[in-house]
C-alpha cells in the first residue's frame, strides 16, 4: 500500500505535489524552512524502510524548527574534566543508595522474576537505573527529556558529525513506534536520543527490548518491569555472569605500585603476587581472570575487575561508568564503599552539605543552577569565582573548608 501511494504521487504534476506536501506540514511564519524541507524529503527515506507515513507524520506533528538545545549539547565541551572521585561522589551517595533500596523493596516481585529470567543482580539493575535517570526522576524533568524526532532530526539536519547517526536513530524509533511499543506522539529522549527509564538508544532497543509486565509491548518509558528487564536482557546477552561480582577492591603490594597496569591474571596468580582484599578475605573464584585498575593512580583504591565489569561497559564504555554502577549496587545491597579513599586533598561534604553549598553559592548570585547536591561544572564555575573573589585558592573542589568559610562570612 505504502508503495502504491508513493508511485501515484510520482504521476502527479509537481505543482500539486508542492500543494500536497504543503498542506501536510501547515507551518507557521517562524518554522525553519531548510528544516522543513529535510523532514519532508526525510519522510521518503523513512517509507522506502517500511516505516508508515501516517507514522511518520504523527511523531513529526508540530515539529517546525531544530532544537537549539540539543546543538548546544553535542557541542558542549565541559570546561572540567571530572576527576574520578567527583564522578563517583554525584552518583554514589547516601541519597542515591537509600532511593535505591527504597526501590528494592518497591518493585521487588519484579525484580525477583528478572533475576530469575535473565540473572543479572537485581542491584546492579536498580544502580543502572539510579545512574541513566535517577530512578525515572529525570524523565519528568522539564527540560531533561525531549521530543526523539526533533532531536534527533536535528542533528541529522545540523551536525555533520552526529548525522548518520542520527538517520538510523531516527528510522528505527519510527519502527518502534509503528509496531504499537509506544505512541509517536511519545517518543521521548535525551538530546542524543537514548530512551526512557534505563536510556537505550532506538537499535539497541530493537537489539534488547524486553516485556517483562507481558502487556505485549517492551514500554521503557512507562514500565519499570520492562526497563529494568530490558537493561538485564543487555548485560546477559553480553555475557553477564549470574552470582559473580564486577570485582574486588585490593591492596597493592608496595613492590608493584606503579606497575602491572591493566594486567590481566588469575586471581590466584594475583594473590600468588600478594594482592589482598582489605577485609583478608579470599577470593571466592579463585580461577576466574581479573585485571588491576587504578582509576587514580597509586594514591586511590585499587581493584581487580573481573569479567562483569567489562560487561557493565556494554552499557557505557567508561571505567568511571561502570565502576561507579558496581560501587553503588555494592551499596544498595549493604555493602561497604571502598577501604581506602579518593586522594582528593581535602575533606568532602555529605550529600546535605553539598546542597547546603549551592544554596551559598546561588544566595550569593554565583551559581543559578538546580540545588540538587551534585558537583557539575556549573557548581565548579561558582565556587571558582567565590574563591577568586575571597583570594582563595582557585580549586573549584567543593571542600568542608569552603563550607565552614561560608558559614562564617
Amino acid at each position: 500500500m505504502q508503495r502504491s501511494t508513493a508511485f501515484r504521487m510520482t504521476r502527479l504534476g509537481s505543482a500539486l505535489v508542492a500543494m500536497v506536501i504543503a498542506t501536510t506540514f501547515a507551518l507557521p511564519a517562524a518554522a525553519d524552512a531548510g528544516f522543513q524541507r529535510w523532514i519532508q524529503q526525510f519522510e521518503g527515506v523513512a517509507a522506502s524502510n517500511g516505516v508508515s507515513r501516517n507514522v511518520y507524520r504523527a511523531a513529526f506533528a508540530g515539529v517546525t524548527t531544530p532544537d537549539p538545545e540539543v546543538l548546544q549539547k553535542a557541542a558542549y565541551q565541559p570546561e572540567f574534566k571530572a576527576k574520578v572521585w567527583d564522578y563517583v561522589d554525584n552518583r554514589v551517595n547516601d541519597e542515591t543508595v537509600a532511593e535505591g533500596r527504597a526501590m528494592a523493596v518497591k518493585y521487588a516481585s519484579w525484580l525477583d522474576r528478572i533475576e530469575k529470567r535473565f540473572g543479572v543482580d537485581r542491584h546492579i539493575l536498580l544502580a543502572i537505573w539510579s545512574m541513566e535517570t535517577n530512578y525515572g526522576a529525570a524523565l519528568t524533568r522539564e527540560g531533561v527529556m525531549k521530543s526523539l524526532p526533533r532531536s534527533l532530526a536535528t542533528l541529522a539536519y545540523q551536525d555533520g558529525r552526529r548525522a548518520k547517526f542520527a538517520r538510523q536513530q531516527l528510522i528505527a524509533a519510527l519502527k518502534i513506534a509503528q509496531a504499537g511499543h509506544v505512541a509517536p506522539n511519545k517518543l521521548t529522549s535525551s538530546w542524543a536520543g537514548a530512551m526512557g527509564h534505563t536510556q537505550f538508544i532506538p537499535t539497541s532497543y530493537q537489539a534488547y527490548a524486553a516485556d517483562m509486565d507481558g502487556d505485549g509491548h517492551a514500554n521503557i518509558w512507562e514500565s519499570v518491569p520492562d526497563a529494568l528487564a530490558t537493561a538485564a536482557n543487555l548485560l546477559r546477552k553480553n555475557g553477564w555472569q549470574t552470582g559473580k561480582t564486577w570485582g574486588y577492591e585490593v591492596n597493592v603490594p608496595a613492590q608493584y605500585r606503579g606497575k602491572l597496569e591493566r594486567d590481566n591474571r588469575t586471581l590466584a596468580q594475583w594473590q600468588g603476587l600478594g594482592f589482598q582484599r582489605p577485609s583478608g578475605s579470599g577470593f571466592a573464584y579463585p580461577s576466574d581472570r581479573g585485571n588491576l585498575v587504578r582509576l587514580a593512580g597509586d594514591a586511590g583504591p585499587a581493584f581487580l575487575m573481573t569479567k562483569n565489569f567489562f560487561v557493565l561497559k556494554n552499557y557505557n564504555n567508561a571505567d568511571t561508568y561502570a565502576l561507579a554502577v558496581g560501587l553503588l549496587a555494592d551499596r544498595i545491597a549493604g555493602y561497604g564503599g571502598p577501604q581506602r579513599d579518593w586522594p582528593r586533598g581535602y575533606t568532602p561534604l555529605s550529600t546535605q552539605e553539598r546542597y547546603e553549598l549551592q544554596k551559598h553559592l546561588a544566595s550569593r548570585g554565583l551559581y543559578d543552577g538546580k540545588i540538587d547536591g551534585k558537583i557539575g561544572d556549573g557548581s565548579k564555575t561558582a565556587i571558582m569565582a567565590l574563591q577568586g573573589n575571597a583570594g582563595l585558592a582557585q580549586d573549584g573542589n567543593a571542600s568542608k573548608a569552603l563550607l565552614d568559610f561560608l558559614r562564617r562570612n
